[in-house]
């Protein structure tokens, strides 16, 4: 039986097949923003066709499905969410609003003409009911049943097809706000009902609230969604498991997925480090950047020591988002972006993009210059072999678009396709060089792992810029995020809050907490069908100096804490925080504040196959050349093409050099070798 990943992007959606041999098969089409249920199935017929098999036939051959996909990101982003109301502890409505005074800001600190936050419920529809529980737990003042359906009723009549529950305290005793949702629901079955101890079962009432209320956002458009989906498979003769990629890097069945539907925030591009991990661990590399530039966006994520980085600090543009996810910071850097002149006469590049729809100028239907164009007028990709030849680029259409920008400049076609090219890559480097020195490190201490589709073209670029000595272009660059997800574990996460000073700690209450987490966990994995002998469990406990605002995170020992490994679990506190730190300071007290548990079942393993080296020279998998104008240069250059699939392991070229394949273009600049490895991906150093 074959397993697919299928990443839904911003512009084309990914499908990759797993055979039965080990294989791994590539297919790409137009994502489809109105309905993205087409471009999925347009992918996968694509596979079918492929096999010789009807889309019915090839479906049921699949074993399990792991999707991701952006519309919970683009839901938030464009304001397209549902139309949300929040009951809350009578009091407390205004929570969301005041952000505990925090100004998320995106540019200068000392610009002081930034538009004030306008939160996803308006104050109108933000009501509060009579109920109070204290943070030990206790039920101080009963949920006010009467208020609760008089608020309910008032939403509903403002047209609200989505509630948020949130109550104060709801983390540590989640009676009312369960009392709550079941009458909400019972009021109106078909409107979308969410509680914050649901989404984040953690103390911060900010925190929780937001995550909370973005869950309730763009919970129908996903709920919608999955379930369409899963009706489409289901009528096309597919009986596989359908997962959904979370945010977490984990995966995990629709019916658990949609109650949650915040966890599908950032849900493609977190796979995309796992990746890039385990790629960089065939060369025994684990200080990794990995980066993924698709049609849309540019996301990197810094892989230290190989562990991947997670955080519980994100926002999606004005919005917290408190919940663990993949920490991949993104920019609007693509082959989609498009060029525009500020107000300065200068000459910018995205964030805005083309998206799939109209796409850049040569795809046919755009008309403003976008990246692909000036990688298309540069001849650094083949009009005749871009996805294989499905797509034919319309040369004419994007010289003629480059060329506004151009004549805004007083430059020529070329000319402003070299500047274009080199601002998009300047933005890029300039996201690396912030996230890797947020963190303290070095940038030429890493490997570069480019993936997506236009990733290719512009790594080289950006690694001689920022002086990386290594990059690795795997065969799958262009499904990078689908190929992640092949790594993934079938898991869920679960927290309690319990703040307590390291001298009072009880360690029976600790051990009812885990008690509880892992029966949640039990019941959870056996609604899908996973008994208990295949899981896993990982304990951890975020820790803090006392006075602190953020946490760190501590692996648990094994067995129950105790006052013997209390000891260990205190000095490997310290020791994470002077290797996130640079320092410690091991005679101030620790609390303990949040105990997680991870939980996971055990997946099939996937490992490339290692192919032998080539008797034959590289010549023989020439496919042409093409002229291509180089930073620097003043004049075109002749320069080799070469067909990736007709490459084998041991050859070797020396840039200028093009590297062609059915889902993307590596381009090897002046300056740099590009060898294949013994898995037929590409090794690019500068000489």
């Amino acid at each position: 039986m074959k397993q697919l990943t299928i990443d839904v992007g911003g512009t084309f959606t990914d499908c990759l097949v797993l055979e039965e041999s080990g294989q791994l098969q590539r297919f790409k089409a137009p994502t489809t923003p109105d309905d993205p249920t087409q471009g999925f199935f347009a992918t996968v017929d694509k596979a079918a066709r492929h096999y010789g098999r009807t889309l019915e036939q090839f479906l049921g051959e699949v074993e399990q499905i792991v999707h991701g996909t952006t519309l919970g990101t683009n839901t938030l982003i464009t304001g397209r969410g549902a139309k949300v109301g929040t009951i809350t502890t009578k009091g407390f409505r205004d929570i969301v609003e005041m952000r505990r005074g925090i100004r998320n800001l995106h540019g200068s600190m000392f610009d002081m003409f930034v538009d004030p936050y306008r939160p996803l419920v308006s104050r109108r529809r933000s009501l509060g009911v009579e109920e109070r529980t204290l943070y030990t737990g206790e039920i101080f003042t009963p949920l006010n049943e009467e208020e609760l359906r008089a608020a309910a009723r008032k939403l509903l009549d403002m047209g609200c097809t989505a509630i948020a529950i949130c109550f104060l305290h709801s983390y540590a005793n989640r009676e009312n706000e369960r009392r709550a949702k079941r009458i909400v629901q019972a009021m109106a079955p078909e409107v979308y009902v969410t509680a914050s101890h649901d989404i984040l079962p953690v103390f911060r009432e900010f925190e929780r609230f937001s995550t909370a209320v973005i869950s309730a956002y763009i919970g129908p458009a996903l709920t919608r969604y999955a379930r369409r989906l899963q009706s489409g498979l289901k009528e096309r003769g597919c009986n596989g498991r359908l997962l959904m990629m979370l945010a977490n890097g984990l995966v995990q069945v629709v019916d658990e997925c949609v109650d949650r539907a915040v966890y599908l925030l950032n849900s493609g591009p977190a796979a995309g480090p796992y990746g890039a991990s385990y790629l960089g661990g065939l060369h025994g590399k684990n200080n990794l950047l990995s980066m993924d530039m698709g049609g849309t966006s540019f996301d990197v994520c810094v892989i230290k020591d190989g562990e991947i980085p997670t955080t519980a600090d994100s926002w999606v543009g004005e919005h917290r988002v408190a919940i663990k996810m993949v920490d991949v910071p993104t920019v609007g850097a693509g082959g989609g972006s498009l060029a525009w002149i500020d107000s300065l006469g200068l000459l910018r590049v995205g964030p805005q993009s083309a998206g799939a729809d109209p796409g850049p100028a040569a795809y046919g239907k755009g008309e403003d210059a976008t990246v692909t164009d000036a990688d298309l007028v540069l001849g650094y990709i083949p009009a005749d072999y871009f996805l294989g030849g499905d797509v034919r680029l319309e040369v004419n259409r994007s010289h003629q678009a480059v060329a506004r920008i151009g004549s805004r400049l007083n430059m020529d076609a070329k000319q402003a396709a070299v500047v274009m090219y080199t601002a998009i890559n300047t933005v890029m480097s300039n996201l690396i060089t912030e996230v890797c020195t947020k963190k303290g490190h070095d940038v030429r201490d890493f490997t570069l792992v480019a993936g997506g589709g236009a990733g290719g073209v512009h790594a080289a670029a950006i690694a001689r810029q920022l002086s990386i000595p290594m990059v690795i272009v795997p065969r799958v660059a262009a499904l990078m995020s689908a190929f992640g997800m092949f790594t993934m574990d079938l898991g869920l996460e679960y927290a309690r809050s319990c703040a307590r000073r390291e001298g009072n700690l009880d360690f029976g209450e600790i051990s009812g907490l885990y008690v509880d987490m892992r029966r949640q966990a039990r019941e959870d994995f056996a609604r899908i069908g996973i008994p208990e002998s295949q899981l896993a469990y990982k304990p951890t406990v975020e820790m803090r100096y006392v006075g602190q605002f953020h946490e760190v995170e501590v692996d648990l020992p094994a067995e129950d804490l105790n006052a013997e490994n209390l000891k260990t679990l205190l000095a490997n506190f310290h020791a994470q925080y002077e290797k996130l730190y640079t320092y410690s300071m091991p005679w101030r007290a620790v609390e303990f504040l949040t105990y997680r548990l991870k939980v996971t079942a055990a997946r099939r393993p996937v490992e490339m196959v290692a192919l032998g080296r080539t008797a034959g020279g590289v010549e023989t998998a020439r496919r042409g050349s093409r002229m291509c104008l180089f930073e620097g240069d003043s004049r075109p250059l002749e320069t080799p093409a070469y067909d990736w699939d007709r490459m084998a392991p041991g050859h070797k070229v020396s840039g200028p050099a093009l590297i062609d394949d059915k889902t993307t273009t590596v381009l090897v600049p002046p300056g740099f070798t590009c060898e294949v490895d013994a898995y037929h991906n590409l090794v690019m150093r500068a000489r």
